[in-house]
């Protein structure tokens, strides 16, 4: 679960980029209990998720031509422009320059060396997400990757993370699973998961990608709900020992999203 979102380098804001903001906002409303609030028409139709008053994440529409909705997870950084430089020396690509978002904050978007996008966010006036771990509300991080030695490699470089390979299904054989999170914390402090994508789902089309983990009361009934307001099952509700119930979906239009019931929830 997430314990540094105020720390550089943590997961500090999280937006969703889809081609129908009212429909988006409506699901993500029905399923978690949310409510939308508008950033006014100066911002173009970005909004922020609220439960209870509280910020979980925002929508805004797709931007950069981009066809693809999705989840963007934004890191918080002190410098934006000192991290926009440390990106490129480190092979990644800045998709978007740092740039001022009125008095709130400074933001810039990049894609790191196996493909998969991100932004970091430097706060003025919003600071952050103010609600995490709580159903409705995002609690862990994960990234697919095409290419995870590389990446561990970078993200240590660009955000002066910790990372600690974690052997699942045994040594031998078993699938590594590279937890992460803000230098010096340990393993409390970290927020995500880092797996390597298997040859055949990259045979398959699957590219590189972060996704969020809702924390949820009861994951079972959260999928069945996603499934009657149109979302897509990729993997089951499943139990992991020692995380919790944990299952993938795609939203109405093909946003990669999980939910779960932590075990320490």
């Amino acid at each position: 679960m997430l314990t540094s979102t105020q720390v550089p380098g943590g997961l500090n804001w999280l937006d969703l980029g889809t081609p129908d903001i009212d429909a988006a906002a409506a699901f993500y409303g029905s399923l978690f209990g949310l409510r939308f609030q508008s950033a006014g028409p100066e911002a173009g139709g970005y909004g922020f998720l609220q439960k209870g008053g509280r910020t979980v994440g925002a929508i805004g529409p797709l931007t950069e031509g981009s066809a693809n909705s999705a989840w963007t997870v934004y890191f918080r950084t002190v410098d934006a422009d000192a991290t926009a430089k440390a990106v490129e020396q480190a092979g990644g690509t800045v998709r978007f320059p740092p740039m001022d978002v009125f008095t709130a904050g400074r933001m810039a978007g990049f894609t790191d060396p196996a493909g998969a996008e991100f932004a970091v966010w430097q706060p003025r006036e919003t600071d952050g997400l103010e609600l995490v771990n709580e159903p409705g509300s995002v609690s862990w991080i994960e990234l697919y990757t095409t290419d995870a030695e590389t990446v561990k490699e970078f993200y240590r470089t660009v955000l002066s993370w910790d990372t600690q390979d974690m052997h699942m299904g045994g040594a031998a054989g078993g699938v590594v699973y590279t937890i992460a999170g803000p230098a010096g914390g340990g393993k409390k402090t970290m927020h995500g998961g880092i797996m390597q994508l298997p040859q055949q789902n990259q045979d398959a089309g699957s590219r590189s990608e972060w996704h969020p983990y809702f924390e949820v009361e009861d994951c079972d009934a959260a999928v069945a709900r996603a499934q009657g307001l149109g979302a897509t099952v990729i993997i089951p509700a499943v139990d992991t020992e020692g995380v919790g119930r944990i299952a993938m979906l795609l939203d109405p239009f093909g946003a990669p999203f999980a939910v779960i019931r932590s075990a320490t929830a």
